[in-house]
């Protein structure tokens, strides 16, 4: 039988990790088919992460992609970002031209739902890379699409690593933790992919010259993205690079055997101020709380960048 390509929803807040996770899907349509893309405020608010997603799209020479904004802020907190990290515009690094293609009308919340809906149940999997807010929002406005999701495969939180925003938490989580208790308690099958696996995916100067190397507007805008954003990791933890975290998600998609994980209990920590957004996630299964989440750890890094500067050479 020929491999169908699954159907997908990228949930995002570029970021310039986001920017790669979009560029390999757009580059992978054998692997995945994007219905579209919906933005979210996050790493910067949302009237940039909408339009950096139009700018990478673009830049992949997809304008017929379907583009929505969504949320412009947390479910119950004021909206935290991540500038100090991403640039004042979330794609900082190269120069960025202006973006033509048309945002869509329609709220991204009411495009997943919709689409969810209407696309045969069981055939649609989200892939989250910013805070959970949309996804939240569409699951408390219609609880009928939750079973109607195969699969949500996301970046968020921590377990070994613990937080980069917060001792305890991880960014995406922080950031809106309320929508991601919502998303992990909803019963929809989970992948996780944490800092503990993403920490494992670091750029190295080897790596980024081999996206330089391609020869491609595409191959030098990814190497620049990188080149500003390992930065701040470099002098963070001082490591060789940094962490590419989001497009571990559709790499996972396209080859799901480059990762090993568990499949465990992973609860969102929502009262507490001083571990806010903590992923308590029971690696070790000393609770009788039910399995939700498959928590990925490990990834064959070698494998995951050989994929990734793969498929961008084709763009």
């Amino acid at each position: 039988m020929p491999h169908k390509p699954r159907k997908i929803i990228i949930d995002t807040d570029p970021g310039q990790d986001d920017a790669f996770a979009i560029l390999l899907a757009l580059a992978s349509p054998e692997d995945v088919e994007v219905l579209g893309i919906t933005a979210v405020a996050g790493n910067v608010p949302l009237h940039y992460t909408e339009k950096n997603t139009r700018i990478i799209c673009e830049l992949a020479k997809k304008p017929h992609v379907k583009v929505y904004a969504g949320c412009d802020g947390p479910l119950a907190r004021k909206l935290v970002t991540a500038e100090h990290v991403h640039g004042k515009t979330g794609l900082d690094g190269p120069a960025l031209p202006e973006p033509t293609m048309t945002l869509q009308a329609q709220h991204g919340v009411d495009f997943l739902i919709d689409t969810l809906r209407q696309e045969a149940s069981g055939t649609v999997t989200l892939c989250p890379l910013g805070p959970l807010t949309n996804i939240a929002t569409a699951f408390q406005r219609a609880p009928d699409i939750i079973a109607r999701v195969q699969q949500i495969v996301l970046m968020g939180g921590a377990y070994f690593e613990v937080g980069n925003i917060t001792p305890a938490a991880e960014f995406n989580i922080y950031v809106d933790p309320e929508a991601a208790d919502i998303v992990f308690k909803s019963g929809a099958p989970l992948v996780v992919m944490p800092l503990d696996v993403t920490h494992k995916a670091l750029t190295t100067r080897a790596r980024v010259e081999a996206f330089r190397g391609l020869g491609t507007e595409v191959g030098r805008m990814a190497a620049e993205w990188a080149d500003f954003f390992e930065r701040f990791d470099m002098e963070k933890y001082g490591s060789e690079g940094a962490p590419l975290h989001d497009p571990t998600v559709i790499a996972y998609l396209i080859n799901p055997g480059l990762f090993a994980g568990r499949h465990i209990n992973v609860e969102i920590e929502v009262q507490s101020d001083l571990t806010r957004g903590m992923t308590v996630a029971d690696w070790w299964r000393v609770t009788d709380r039910p399995a939700n989440a498959l928590f990925i750890k490990d990834i064959d890094a070698d494998g995951f960048f050989d994929l990734l500067t793969e498929r961008l050479a084709r763009l």
